[in-house]
This record gives C-alpha cells, sequence and structure tokens, in this order.
C-alpha cells in the first residue's frame, strides 16, 4: 500500500516501515560515528520502542556491542493498515542488531503486569543470565495495578490554580490562549500511580528476587523539569508529583540493592518532540522557540544525541556519576543553561502566529513529528507501494 500520514490531533494514524527503519539507521549511524563506549554488556529496555527508550537500545547495542531485551506495548500491522512506530523501529532494530552479529529480542505487551514481568525474567535467565543495566522508559497515560486489577488514569492538570497561557498548533502555526481547570486529590492520586516510580520498584525487585541483576547493577529512569513557563501545567502540576515519586524511588531502588552494590538513578533529559509532549499544551510553543535557539548556538540534540551523551559522559565515562544535589543525572544542562533560558523567555513574551515562524522553529517542530511515524526521511520514497506488514522477528517466530 501507499502510506501516507493521517493526521488526528496531535497524534498521526498512521506510520510508515522504511521511514521507521531510515530512523533507525540514521541513529545506529549517528552511535557509530562517535566512538566505542565502555559501558553495560547486556541490557534490558523496558519501553524500548520510541523515543529515549529506543535510544537506549540503539546506544548499547551499536556503541558498545551489548545484547538487549527490549519490552514494549505496540499495535501490530495487519493488511491494509499500518503498525505503530514503536513496532516498525523495534522490527527495523532487530534487523540491524542481527545482521551486525548482536543479541537482540523483543517482548510486546504490557510492562506493568506481572505477566511480562515473568516472561522478561524467564527470557534473560534462558538467554542472557543475568543482566547490568536496566532502563525505564515507560511513558503510558493508563496503568492496570497487577495486584488488584484496578485501571488508573493519568491527568495533565496544574494544582490548586487554574492554568492559562499561549499555546500553537503546531499544523497550522496558529496560536491561541488555552486554559486547564485544577485537579482534585484523586487526580493527583492516580497519575502519581500511571507515572511514578512505583512499577520501576516492582521491576527491579521482581528481577533481584529472581536473580538475574548482576553485582553492581546500574538501573535508569528518565524524568523531566523544564522551563519557569511550563512549571504551573508540569512539574508543579499532576505530572510533577509523578516525576517527584519516580526520583524518591531512586533511592528506594539503591536502598534495595545495596547488598548486590546496585544502584538506581534519574536522569533528566531534554525537551523534546515526542507523542506524549505533542499532547501538552504550552509544550509544543516552548520546544520551537528552544529549538530555534539551541540550533542557533550549536547545542540542540535529538533523543539519539542525547543518549549518546548521556551514556558516553555522564554513565560510562570512568568517572563518579555525576549528579545535582537531589542526586538527579542533568544531561538537560543545555536546555537549561542560563542564556538558552533567558532568550526563550523573550521570545515568549513576544511571540504570535504572525511572528512565531520568524522567532521559532515551527518547521523544526513539524518534521520532527512526522520522524517520529517515519514520514520526512531523506532517501525514502514515501510514493512507492510498500509492505505494511512487516514482522519482528524474535516474536513472530
Amino acid at each position: 500500500m501507499i502510506i501516507e500520514p493521517r493526521m488526528r490531533g496531535f497524534i498521526c494514524l498512521t506510520a510508515h516501515p522504511e521511514g521507521c527503519a531510515q530512523s533507525v539507521k540514521n541513529q545506529i549511524e549517528y552511535v557509530k560515528s562517535k566512538g566505542k563506549i565502555e559501558g553495560a554488556k547486556k541490557v534490558l529496555v523496558i519501553g524500548a520502542s520510541t523515543g529515549f527508550g529506543l535510544a537506549s537500545r540503539i546506544t548499547s547495542a551499536f556503541g558498545n556491542g551489548a545484547a538487549t531485551i527490549g519490552v514494549f506495548f505496540e499495535k501490530e500491522p495487519a493488511e491494509g493498515k499500518t503498525a505503530t512506530p514503536g513496532w516498525y523501529n523495534s522490527a527495523a532494530f532487530e534487523k540491524e542488531a542481527t545482521a551486525a552479529g548482536l543479541y537482540a529480542k523483543s517482548i510486546n505487551g504490557d510492562a506493568f503486569s506481572d505477566e511480562i514481568k515473568q516472561q522478561t525474567i524467564d527470557l534473560i535467565k534462558q538467554d542472557l543470565g543475568q543482566v547490568d543495566l536496566v532502563i525505564y522508559s515507560l511513558a503510558s497515560p493508563v496503568r492496570k495495578d497487577p495486584k488488584t486489577g484496578v485501571l488508573y488514569r493519568s491527568v495533565l492538570k496544574p494544582i490548586g490554580n487554574k492554568f492559562t497561557d499561549k499555546t500553537v498548533d503546531f499544523h497550522t502555526g496558529k496560536m491561541s490562549e488555552v486554559s486547564i481547570e485544577p485537579c482534585n486529590e484523586e487526580e493527583i492520586a492516580n497519575t502519581v500511580k500511571v507515572m511514578g516510580g512505583e512499577d520501576w520498584m516492582l521491576w527491579i525487585e521482581a528481577m533481584k528476587e529472581a536473580g538475574v541483576l548482576v553485582d553492581g547493577v546500574l538501573t535508569l529512569a528518565y524524568s523531566y523539569i523544564g522551563p519557569e513557563v511550563t512549571e504551573p501545567v508540569y512539574r508543579k502540576g499532576t505530572i510533577g508529583r509523578a516525576k517527584d515519586h519516580l526520583e524518591a524511588t531512586a533511592f528506594e531502588i539503591t536502598d534495595e540493592l545495596k547488598d548486590i552494590q546496585g544502584r538506581a538513578y534519574v536522569s533528566v533529559n531534554k525537551g523534546l518532540v515526542t507523542q506524549a509532549s505533542s499532547a501538552i499544551p504550552v509544550i509544543p510553543l516552548y520546544i520551537s522557540l528552544l529549538y530555534k535557539i539551541m540550533k542557533a548556538k550549536g547545542l540542540h540534540e535529538g533523543c539519539i544525541e542525547q543518549i549518546q551523551r548521556l551514556f558516553q559522559d555522564r554513565l560510562y565515562s570512568g568517572n563518579e556519576i555525576p549528579t545535582d544535589e537531589k542526586h538527579r543525572i542533568r544531561i538537560d544542562d543545555w536546555e537549561m543553561r542560563e542564556d538558552v533560558q533567558e532568550e526563550v523567555k523573550k521570545l515568549w513574551a513576544i511571540a504570535s502566529t504572525e511572528n512565531l515562524q520568524e522567532i521559532g522553529d515551527l518547521a523544526g517542530y513539524k518534521q520532527d513529528f512526522l520522524n517520529l511515524f517515519g514520514f520526512g526521511f531523506d532517501g525514502v520514497d514515501y510514493l512507492a507501494d510498500t509492505n505494511e506488514v512487516v514482522r519482528i522477528p524474535s516474536i513472530n517466530n
């Protein structure tokens, strides 16, 4: 079939398998160009199919020749219907890893469930014995508690006061005002339940009990802080409470792992175009302004550049892992530089529909958004008939 992008709001309903494969190849080539990283050799990535999780898997495999297991929850393709982009990304990754002589297997299912945790543990025991790095990079709006069966939904709301500020429709470039009513206590609790650190802890506890973590294991989860302009709806809102819980969980996990000298960290990453961030009011406007500034300063990074730098300069530099006063790794350091944020504030104050094309990088935002779904890559013939039914070898064989 000929696959074109079909948009509905902040999501694309289609994905292009060859475009996703090109995206994966581009990321692999970037990692290989930066040289070898002396790091983990057996890696589990929970949430491995897109964004920072996919970049972590690629960096582990092609930066250090690591064997990787990836866990994700993606929709398979069917005749006349494309898969989700994460499915195609994972299929492409496995193909490239296998061609390079690297071990790579994947598990598709609900990572919050006990069943998928057990399936993953069984695969580690069978093929790898133990793992020395566990990346936790899940991004889901809902979570079913495996013990009670209760389904929890997260919300994106401010706490205490109504939030009103400017936003942009990144498809049209039209700016408008958005208002979000404050949350209640139940919504805070539900959001923490979905996006906090509880499930990360459950994974580590189950893996430790099963004996599949090496002595000195490292585990890492990803977070975001962001600028003042997004604080009310993000870091000081319901999502921020969940991130606070995630960051506090890192200390609990380190304590849980102390008898095997394991350590847990949260890495605070840069603001980037993702499916999740595109749904957050004010974030597309902020990122379009941020991109313009950081590109002009030669500081811009996408997911793969961020994670490659995180692994090479922070996790496996040979030195003590540097952290801030809250024991977080700050790979958002370039985004949060004072000169960058001061320029963002100035542009935010004057941003309008009329001048956004000039003062922001909306074109770059849209390009990155299309790239998430495999569209807009050089070297891909988007007018050609394409086989949408692509299989992931370790899942479909």
